[in-house]
C-alpha cells in the first residue's frame, strides 16, 4: 500500500498570504517615490534650457528687383543646440526677455529648366520670431510686407512698414501687432515709386514713446502721423502738432 504525506494545507495558505499581503505594502510604499522620481525626471527634461546662437557674419550677393545688378548682402546661421535652423541677415529685435525677432535671408535655386546644374541665389525674406524656452522658430505674417521694398521698424511687439500690394499699384501705412491676425494700421499712402533699389518705397517710419506714435514718410512732401492708443489708431493732423 502506497503511503502518501500530509501537508497542512492551512499553514502554506496562511503563509502565502502573509507574503503577498507584505509585498503589496512595499509596493504600495514604493508607488509614491517612483512617481515623484518620474514627475521630477519629466520636469527636468520639459525645463531644459535650448541654447541659441547665431554664427559667423558671411559676405553674400543678391540680386536687385531687375536681376541686373548684384547688391552686397551680410548673412549669418541660426542655431538652436547647435543645430542650423536658418539663415538670418540684420540686427535682432528683442520683445521680451524670452522671443525676439529677425529677418530671414535663404538661397533660391535660380535655373532655368534646360540647366542641369543648380543656380543658387541668396534673397531677403521676411521676419522670424524665435522662442528661446521652446527653440521654436516661426515666420511671421506681416501683411503686405514686400520683401524687397518694405523696410520693417520694431517698438515693442509693434512693428511698423510701408506694405505693397500684390499688383505692386498701392503703397500701405502698415502697423502689426505680434500675436494678431489683422494688421492694426493699413492705410493707403499712394503709389509705389518702383524704384529699381531696396527698401526705396519710404525710409524706416519713426517710433515715439510717450504718447506712442508712429511716423511715416512715403514721399518728401507727405509726412503723416498715427498715435496708437490701446490698439486703436488716431491720426495725428497738422494742427494737434502745433499744438504740442
Amino acid at each position: 500500500m502506497v503511503k502518501t504525506e500530509q501537508f497542512q494545507w492551512s499553514s502554506v495558505m496562511a503563509g502565502g498570504a502573509e507574503w503577498c499581503k507584505a509585498f503589496r505594502m512595499k509596493v504600495c510604499k514604493l508607488l509614491p517615490l517612483f512617481f515623484a522620481l518620474a514627475f521630477a525626471c519629466e520636469c527636468s527634461a520639459a525645463s531644459k534650457p535650448h541654447v541659441i546662437a547665431f554664427g559667423k557674419w558671411t559676405a553674400a550677393k543678391w540680386p536687385n528687383a531687375t536681376g541686373e545688378k548684384l547688391l552686397d548682402l551680410k548673412v549669418r546661421p541660426l542655431f538652436v543646440d547647435t543645430r542650423l535652423k536658418e539663415y538670418t541677415t540684420g540686427n535682432p529685435h528683442e520683445l521680451t526677455d524670452r522671443l525676439f525677432v529677425v529677418r530671414r535671408a535663404f538661397r533660391i535655386n535660380d535655373a532655368l529648366p534646360a540647366e542641369t546644374a543648380a543656380r543658387w541665389q541668396w534673397q531677403r525674406g521676411g521676419w522670424l520670431l524665435v522662442d528661446r524656452l521652446t527653440g521654436r522658430i516661426s515666420q511671421l505674417n506681416l501683411p503686405e510686407f514686400d520683401p524687397y521694398y518694405s523696410t520693417a521698424n520694431w517698438y515693442r511687439d509693434y512693428v511698423a512698414y510701408c506694405g505693397v500690394s500684390d499688383d505692386g499699384k498701392k503703397l500701405y501705412a502698415m502697423v502689426a501687432q505680434v500675436g494678431r491676425r489683422k494688421p492694426i494700421l493699413k492705410k493707403d499712402v499712394g503709389e509705389p515709386g518702383g524704384d529699381d533699389d531696396p527698401d526705396s518705397e519710404c525710409p524706416p517710419p519713426a517710433w515715439e514713446r510717450s504718447p506712442m506714435r508712429v511716423t511715416f514718410v512715403p514721399d518728401v512732401d507727405q509726412k503723416v502721423v498715427y498715435s496708437i492708443r490701446n490698439r486703436v489708431v488716431d491720426v495725428v493732423n497738422d494742427a494737434e502738432e502745433a499744438e504740442e
